[in-house]
């Protein structure tokens, strides 16, 4: 009989893993190392998670109860709304609702529709929102992503001259100027030059293209932000120098030294570009009559549909959230000179 208890304790030790796969034991440890960081900063976004869903459930309870009887409320007497009040679950006490909402979270209920489609589960009104805003946000990221590192890159090496200037401008117009007011300036402006549609169709593919370039204007502004500034910083550096006196070209200079560490930083913001999209996706879709989730959530938070507001909160919560965890964790894969242990004497 094979003895099951030393097994176990050898499996806990990495050596053990690394007999197994013929790993050396300086990877195992920094898989172990890597692993128990994850794990951390999982639990971490779990309480986040939790006190963000928490909050606004609790918000949302504070509203006056009028929003849950729709435009019905000036038709029914005291026992009938307190009656629809308690089949809703709303006249528990705080603690009870929230208690059961965490209940029915766990179990996958997302709750129904109060307002916006009485009596259907949430569930089912999301899976129609969501393909939309997954299109324009993938999108919109990859569009922000392409241009905003490559105007970045421009900026580095252009520095002081023709495409730093235009680049610098751009990023101070997209930043001094509120966002709703250069999307209605494109949204009128563009559609009557170009002869394009003003709101959304899916009929009509040409109506995809503004809100995606609307939705990628603030990512393409950050990026190339940070891509110019990490770049120069790495320009300035003393084994760059040492590289051009030793007669490297600058293009392998650019390509090989540059290039690869200015984009270690940026893995931290990839994922957190992400949730800025997502941001901006409330607003375009709503201007655009995108019937994503941005739109939805602007209807029902003003309509007071607090079980589907709850819906969209945990959706966006839970996106910003790990986005941010991932964000963390590719930064520290990418960068080997991070240590994710924490070393006696470290303050």
């Amino acid at each position: 009989m094979i003895p099951i208890r030393p097994l176990l304790h050898k499996a806990n030790d990495s050596k053990f893993f690394c007999e197994i796969f013929g790993f050396s034991s300086i990877f195992a440890k920094e898989v172990n190392v890597l692993l128990k960081y994850f794990l951390k900063r999982l639990l971490f976004a779990f309480v986040s998670l939790f006190l963000v869903l928490t909050i606004v459930f609790l918000l949302m309870r504070l509203m006056p109860v009028e929003g849950y009887f729709a435009d019905r409320s000036d038709s029914m007497n005291e026992i009938t709304k307190q009656a629809i009040l308690k089949s809703l679950g709303v006249s528990d006490p705080a603690p009870v609702q929230l208690l059961n909402f965490y209940k029915a979270l766990f179990r996958g209920d997302l709750g129904q529709s109060i307002v916006y489609r009485p009596k259907v589960p949430n569930t089912e009104i999301l899976a129609d929102k969501i393909p939309y805003s997954a299109y324009f946000g993938l999108a919109s990221v990859f569009v922000s992503l392409v241009l905003g590192c490559g105007l970045g890159i421009l900026m580095a090496k252009s520095k002081g001259k023709f495409w730093d200037k235009i680049g610098t401008g751009y990023i101070l117009i997209i930043n001094a100027i509120p966002s709703l007011v250069y999307y209605l300036f494109l949204q009128v402006t563009i559609s009557g030059l170009f002869n394009m549609p003003l709101l959304f169709s899916v009929d009509r593919p040409t109506s995809w293209i503004l809100p995606t370039v609307c939705m990628s204007l603030g990512g393409i502004a950050s990026n190339a932000m940070w891509i110019r500034r990490y770049m120069v910083d790495e320009l300035n550096k003393d084994y760059i120098k040492l590289a051009r006196a030793k007669g490297v070209k600058n293009s392998q200079i650019m390509l090989r030294h540059v290039m690869r560490n200015a984009f270690i930083p940026m893995a931290q913001y990839l994922p957190s570009s992400i949730l800025y999209t997502i941001t901006g996706s409330i607003y375009v879709e709503a201007l655009f009559s995108i019937p994503g989730l941005g739109g939805l959530l602007v209807s029902t938070i003003q309509r007071q549909d607090n079980t589907l507001v709850q819906a969209l909160v945990l959706i966006y919560a839970g996106i910003g959230v790990v986005g941010l965890l991932f964000g963390d964790i590719a930064m520290a894969i990418c960068d080997p000179r991070i240590s994710l242990a924490k070393k006696e004497g470290s303050r």
